[in-house]
């Protein structure tokens, strides 16, 4: 129960400083007489959306996300160093590694992308787009890749919790217009500019910037592509959403045309192949097919 209520907390206190920025920003760009950066239904549903992912996102924190930590961390290492600004530092780079991991899957696995590609089906580039988030995340099993490593290391579950919700805090601000290049940061840290390209839609821009607090680690990988080479930027996704307004809809609706492919050509591989691997495989077929009644419905 107690872990709960440490997680209705972190909802409640950083969902105010959130709110606060964002509303900070939508007064910023009225003042500054720049219009597109806002939508209001839109704004709306990033709030809702990200509302639900994290009172669910919590809750399964709480309840069996952590409990499942405690199993695995008896059979690893149980390192568990005494806590310096050594170990923090550590703790922090290791988990933003495991987060590029984690994120890396997101894009490339289609069952992890059915529920990020929530996050990345906006067409603007503000504070609200940090939150439009899926509440399906916790349902995934991708956090698995996120937590366990740092169980199977050694690291306090307490310690970890901090530094993954430090790292999500971090990226939050990420998401905007409004700050440009941040000078010898842009070599090391993920900056805004950085993220802008990871949101892009446009050939040179999908699948790039995979970090979470730190840009090396596309650097290491070769995901990398700095602002200035991206070209034009257009947030969205190849595949817009239908009903980009509808909360529920953006949450649920790539579960449903992923479940709709696998029905359709009866093929199990379209779950853990990348994306677009359907329609590189049954283009024509996918070309031809009329709109779900199952996905309208929603």
């Amino acid at each position: 129960m107690q872990d709960v209520l440490h997680a209705l907390f972190f909802v409640t206190a950083f969902g105010a400083l959130f709110l606060a920025v964002i509303a900070a920003e939508f007064v910023y760009v009225r003042r500054s007489g720049k219009s597109g950066v806002y939508h209001p239904r839109e704004t709306v549903a990033n709030l809702a959306a990200g509302f639900s992912y994290k009172i669910v996102d919590g809750i399964a924190v709480a309840l069996f996300i952590q409990a499942f930590y405690l199993w695995v961390y008896q059979y690893g290492l149980q390192w568990n160093p005494p806590a310096s600004a050594v170990s923090i530092l550590a703790l922090i780079v290791f988990i933003d590694f495991c987060f590029y991991i984690n994120h890396y899957m997101m894009h490339k696995v289609r069952w992890f992308w059915s529920g990020h590609i929530t996050h990345h089906s906006s067409e603007h580039m503000n504070f609200s787009t940090a939150l439009r988030q899926n509440f399906t995340f916790a349902f995934s099993g991708s956090w698995v890749l996120w937590w366990i490593p740092a169980a199977l290391v050694g690291f306090d579950k307490n310690w970890v919790l901090l530094a993954i919700e430090g790292n999500l805090v971090y990226q939050f601000f990420l998401h905007t217009e409004q700050i440009r290049k941040l000078g010898a940061l842009e070599k090391v840290m993920n900056t805004p500019s950085h993220h802008r390209v990871h949101h892009g839609s446009n050939a040179a821009q999908i699948d790039r910037n995979f970090g979470g607090i730190f840009i090396f680690w596309d650097k290491m990988f070769g995901t990398f592509r700095s602002e200035d080479d991206a070209g034009k930027i257009k947030y969205g996704v190849t595949r817009m959403p239908e009903k980009p307004y509808n909360p529920l809809y953006l949450q649920i609706h790539g579960w449903v045309e992923m479940a709709q492919d696998v029905w359709r050509h009866k093929d199990l591989r379209i779950i853990y192949k990348h994306p677009e691997w359907v329609d590189e495989q049954y283009g024509d077929q996918q070309a031809a097919l009329a709109k779900s009644p199952l996905i309208e419905k929603i």
